[in-house]
């Protein structure tokens, strides 16, 4: 089963929620449909599923043309936040929901709801009400009964979204299991980065109703084709620079990154840096830029520097097996190498495209 997303747009009186949107979901693909609150993604989700109609553009299932469709004729799975959960029915009899309005026979019904509770593992809590179920075991309820009818694809809008965070990291990893074994076509809907990055074969990065990007979550995370990318995608230090002589000069100071030769001289540019891409040293070298560490936090599996250059705040990170702690800490003077960056031209100034930066995701 596959998916095409072509050219689909939706208004909302003048405010336009999705601009001319075009993807593809190959078969047994878990996509990850990326971005901040209000960028369009469930908005996307919900037009695949058939419950938004576009204003223009069309939606695939398996080659076949299902805009017109409604959601019970595309045969799609949908999987809510919230789990919808019937709460005066059972966990099994909230599986077998589906298959009883489908008047299938009472035997295939035990014998697929019995197959689905193995299967999200929650043997035990057959005769359980979601009121004594936790939150976890709750979406793998609605999961379980989504699967049960044996849909084409899976939607999933931010499954996890209502849980804490150690909860949603072992949720993620499990759907990413049980998704490798049903190879099931999936899109779900995530604002969490490390979400989409951990358990997604292909990551579409929505901001302001547009892809900004697609790609595997490498692709995504090293080559970042735009400055909202590279921002929303990961931590970033963003620094102001300029071109002088075919070189990055850090903004008021005569500190150079680089040479460059593909942007003109005496334009403005922000250079992005993750913190992981910079090391620290004590003696000065060439691109070794003269630094002060002002805070030094331990994180548990990693330490996170907080580093002052030239007149900007720059954050680093350090593994805890080979942090210095006898030779790093606070107010000492070191010398940062930047390993990998990436440069964004600036026609707007290095103020309006902080702002920019800001009003994307980006927190500094």
């Amino acid at each position: 089963m596959t998916i095409a997303v072509r050219n689909i747009a939706k208004y909302f009186g003048s405010f336009c929620a999705v601009d001319n949107v075009s993807f593809t979901v190959e078969e047994g693909e878990l996509v990850a449909l990326l971005g901040p609150s209000g960028s369009g993604k469930s908005t996307i989700l919900r037009i695949i599923a058939g419950l938004e109609t576009p204003d223009s553009g069309e939606v695939f299932i398996t080659g076949r043309n299902v805009t017109d469709l409604t959601a019970q004729q595309r045969k799609v799975g949908f999987v809510f936040q919230h789990y919808a959960l019937f709460k005066h029915m059972t966990v099994e009899k909230n599986i077998a929901f589906g298959l009883e309005i489908q008047k299938r026979p009472k035997r295939e019904i035990a014998e697929k709801v019995s197959e689905l509770i193995n299967l999200v593992k929650l043997q035990g809590y057959e005769k359980h009400y979601p009121a004594q179920l936790s939150g976890g075991q709750r979406q793998r309820v609605a999961l379980a009964r989504t699967l049960a009818t044996e849909p084409a694809v899976l939607l999933l809008d931010e499954p996890f979204g209502a849980l804490d965070m150690k909860v949603r990291q072992n949720l993620a990893a499990w759907l990413k299991e049980l998704h490798d074994k049903l190879n099931i076509t999936s899109v779900f809907v995530t604002h969490d980065q490390s979400e989409a990055i951990e358990i997604s074969d292909k990551i579409v990065v929505i901001n302001r109703g547009r892809v900004e990007q697609m790609g595997n979550a490498h692709d995504v995370y090293e080559h970042p084709g735009s400055k909202f990318v590279a921002s929303f995608i990961g931590q970033v230090n963003v620094v102001d620079a300029s071109i002088q002589s075919n070189k990055i000069f850090i903004k008021d100071t005569d500190y150079t990154i680089d040479n460059i030769s593909d942007i003109p001289n005496g334009s403005d540019i922000v250079v992005l840096i993750r913190p992981e891409d910079i090391t620290l040293e004590e003696e000065p070298g060439v691109h070794r830029l003269p630094c002060t560490i002002k805070q030094v936090h331990y994180r548990g599996s990693f330490y996170e520097l907080d580093l002052e250059l030239g007149g900007f705040s720059i954050k680093a990170l350090e593994n805890k097996n080979s942090f210095r702690k006898e030779r790093w800490r606070e107010n000492q003077s070191a010398f940062m190498h930047i390993k990998h960056y990436k440069v964004f031209e600036t026609e707007e100034g290095h103020s309006l495209i902080r702002e920019q930066l800001r009003q994307l995701g980006y927190i500094e």
